[in-house]
């Protein structure tokens, strides 16, 4: 199995994202874009983890089977990249700019 490549692109969800919630900055940036992050969420539910590198996108696959953080990072622009993390626990996804880190 390449661990590298997400593991699924349908449309069926991997895991529980918990409660949803957005951070400030990243419901601000995100309206001012006419986005309402909804398909960047629906991305992450399925394992598309967007601009990560081969060894995150490994850890994220791993983190589906032993039950650690999931993290997703979107970039949306030239300067503007939205983070999703869910909680290892599964009991909350949330959304946010990296410098609310």
């Amino acid at each position: 199995m390449n661990t590298t490549k997400p593991l699924s692109k349908s449309a069926l969800p991997l895991f529980n994202l918990g409660q949803t919630v957005a951070t400030p900055g990243a419901l601000e940036t995100l309206h001012s874009l006419g986005m309402t992050g909804l398909e960047l969420l629906k991305r992450h539910h399925c394992g598309d983890w967007g601009d990560l590198d081969a060894e995150d996108i490994a850890t994220n696959n791993a983190a589906l089977n032993n039950g650690a953080r999931l993290f997703s990072s979107y970039q949306i622009t030239n300067q503007i990249k939205i983070w999703i993390i869910t909680e290892a626990d599964r009991s909350v996804t949330t959304l946010m700019l990296p410098e609310e880190y």
